[in-house]
């Protein structure tokens, strides 16, 4: 009877333990489902939102295209969008004109005036201008009775010419000086031919000064880098520092530039990508060694020989 009984309870266990069994299943079987249909709809509604963000920036693209197409047919405004064309191509060629000459090192500053105004592009080619103490002839091909030859231009720029009395040239290229001379001369002639030739003038020069075997002022007559202006002067001596020559331009009437070159690494590296060429009015300076400035301080031994006295 017994038996029977625990029998009877084993077979009522296994069953629900079975039952429980397939009902983990089942929960089990439903968790998977409902993740995969969140992905699902997560998949779905990120498709129907990225669809939704390529409508609409089409959408914008086709109206921005529309608005410039009837922008263009506008003569005003495509008058403007000319004009704005056209400044921009003058800004990029003032750029082109204010590049930095490539020989140039990064150790290359500006200084600043004493009125702190910002100095403007340096002009391509810039023509010689007429100074103090030049001389020109003057020349008119159709009306010879008004030529003047040598005319010199005095301390305070001012020529004095036949017929039209004191002129102020100081400052201006030869283009510039024919056409003031046209226009001084066209209340008494009509159109005049003028014809300018200089006779005498400041000649392109170069200054080296500091450690150099001869400093002063020398001709620049050619194409002359900065180690050829050195060798000019003389060349370095034993007081000079090789690594920090100083190489002076002006940009404009209150601006100079500076520039450090490494002559000693250049010399070294046996390469002279980095030595630039010289412009009229440059000043190179080489400065003093480290030792030379302490050299008077230390103190002299004199080394003379002994005789011994017998």
């Amino acid at each position: 009877m017994h038996k029977l009984l625990a029998q009877s309870l084993e077979t009522e266990a296994d069953q629900i333990g079975q039952a429980s069994f397939y009902v983990s299943l089942s929960d089990e079987g439903n968790s998977k489902l409902f993740h995969l249909v969140k992905k699902f709809m997560k998949k779905t509604w990120f498709l129907a939102i990225f669809a939704l963000s390529v409508v609409l920036i089409g959408q914008a693209i086709c109206a921005a295209q529309t608005t410039a197409t009837q922008t263009t047919t506008d003569p005003a405004v495509a008058a403007a969008a000319a004009q704005v064309a056209a400044a921009a191509a003058r800004n990029a060629a003032s750029a082109d004109a204010a590049a930095v000459d490539p020989a140039a090192t990064p150790n290359q500053t500006a200084s600043l005036p004493a009125g702190g105004t910002a100095p403007g592009f340096a002009t391509r080619d810039p023509r010689y201008k007429i100074a103090a103490s030049d001389s020109f002839d003057l020349t008119f091909p159709l009306s010879p009775e008004y030529n003047q030859l040598a005319v010199t231009v005095q301390p305070d720029g001012f020529v004095t010419l036949f017929a039209v009395g004191d002129i102020k040239v100081q400052g201006l290229s030869i283009p510039e000086l024919t056409a003031t001379v046209r226009s001084a001369y066209g209340n008494i002639l009509h159109e005049p031919i003028v014809s300018i030739v200089m006779k005498d003038f400041n000649k392109p020069y170069f200054i080296a000064d500091g450690q150099v075997g001869h400093p002063g002022k020398y001709d620049l007559r050619a194409e002359t880098t900065l180690t050829q202006a050195i060798a000019i002067a003389g060349g370095f001596t034993e007081l000079s520092k090789h690594s920090q020559v100083v190489l002076f331009r002006r940009v404009s009437d209150q601006w100079v530039s500076t520039q450090v070159i490494d002559v000693k690494k250049m010399e070294a590296n046996k390469t002279l990508k980095e030595d630039p060429y010289l412009h009229p009015g440059d000043t190179v300076f080489v400065p003093q060694n480290r030792i030379s400035k302490i050299k008077p301080y230390l103190p002299a031994y004199n080394t003379g020989a002994y005789i011994p006295v017998k």
